[in-house]
């Protein structure tokens, strides 16, 4: 047989085996259960980090301060050096809007060693812990909450025993590159960190969603979070390692009552969100990036590309294998597609946007060898590795 033949062949086992191994990260069915009522409702904290977010708040602050909560819940926001009112307008929202209480808050100039958006939540978590709340609510400012949506957190929080519940919140899918881009964007995640092996009493996968975290105080303090994981420039994922690490139970899933309002209107919006955290998610490891790149190349490039070139030089084997390779990859994107509600035919071009996604990781490689750093909201930080060790 040809290398061609083999090729395609390769990419379908693998494709086989992503069907059937990978812990069914197609499936969208894992979802918080349905709202259980309890006797007793438990504290809440809400804690937003918010760096010139004034686009957002209107319509994200508004769904925090109307949560239908029958416990006591209190929400801090923290400015974290906003150069657009965000505070500002954030005591005029809540004066206008009513409902729980807001305090904002503004942590100062960040100290060495912290990354991302993890300084503003550590100003706002030591605000909140002097309530004592039971739980903290960690959520983006371009995060929108149905008025359930807290209720059903700390609902599914104490009835399964979970010290860490997240949702993928539902991210804005609008323009055309977000409806080629963003449904791939939480697919690739879930390939990545099946949600089924995160949820699992023997779990074999930890990750979180840092746009929706509800996070119980205990855990937070016998993980060290933030402090324990202030250098990480991937901070949802780190905390949830970290609550783990410290023998908590995690779960994570879809969001139905959860939606993002941010707009990625252009390829360079997009690319900048997936290029910040790519290379880091590969530790920063050479090696592991040029594996990375081999086997998307393998995986998703590889079926479409086999089945042409078979077509084109009269390779039945290249072309059967290549097809079927690209028809199981695009059936694994469906159940995404209809999740985001999106036409099933956009499944066929996850080849391309894998390419992108390539492309991206690459970006970011370069962006570390020149010293860029992470970056959140504008403001560039020390690369992780590099970061002095804080006493």
């Amino acid at each position: 047989m040809s290398a061609l033949v083999w090729i395609a062949l390769a990419s379908l086992v693998v494709w086989l085996w992503l069907l059937l191994g990978q812990g069914f990260f197609w499936r969208t069915d894992q979802r918080l259960p349905p709202r259980a009522e309890l006797e007793h409702w438990p504290d809440v904290a809400v804690v937003v980090p918010a760096r010139d977010e004034a686009e957002v708040l209107p319509s994200s602050l508004p769904s925090l301060l109307a949560q239908d909560y029958p416990g006591r819940a209190s929400v801090f926001l923290v400015d974290d050096g906003s150069s657009d009112g965000t505070g500002e307008l954030a005591r005029r929202l809540a004066e206008r809007h009513g409902g729980l209480a807001l305090t904002v808050v503004s942590p100062g100039e960040p100290e060495a060693g912290w990354t991302g958006k993890l300084w503003a939540l550590r100003a706002g978590i030591a605000l909140a812990r002097a309530d004592g709340p039971e739980y903290l609510l960690l959520t983006d400012a371009d995060i929108v909450h149905r008025p359930d949506s807290l209720r059903a957190l700390v609902a599914a929080a104490r009835g399964g025993g979970f010290d860490l519940v997240s949702q993928m919140a539902r991210l804005r899918v609008a323009s055309g590159w977000e409806r080629l881009i963003v449904p791939a964007f939480v697919y690739f995640f879930a390939q990545l960190y099946p949600f089924r092996w995160i949820n699992a009493r023997r779990a074999r996968a930890t990750a979180a969603a840092g746009g929706c975290v509800l996070l119980r105080t205990e855990a937070a303090e016998r993980a060290g979070i933030p402090r324990a994981v202030r250098q990480a420039v991937i901070d949802d994922v780190s905390v949830a390692r970290a609550v783990r690490r410290s023998g908590g139970r995690v779960w994570l899933g879809l969001a139905d009552r959860v939606d993002s309002v941010r707009p990625y209107p252009r390829l360079g919006d997009l690319w900048r969100m997936v290029s910040r955290s790519a290379y880091a998610q590969l530790r920063h490891n050479p090696l592991v990036l040029l594996g990375t790149v081999a086997g998307l190349a393998l995986v998703y490039l590889a079926p479409p590309v086999t089945f042409f070139a078979g077509l084109a030089t009269g390779s039945p084997g290249a072309a059967w294998a290549g097809g079927l390779a690209w028809l199981v990859m695009a059936g694994t994107y469906l159940p995404m597609l209809r999740y985001y509600r999106q036409r099933p035919v956009l499944a066929l071009t996850l080849p391309f946007t894998a390419l992108l996604y390539l492309l991206m990781t690459l970006d970011s490689a370069v962006q570390h060898y020149r010293g860029r750093g992470a970056a959140w909201k504008g403001r560039t930080y020390t690369r992780p590795e590099a970061a002095p060790e804080q006493p």
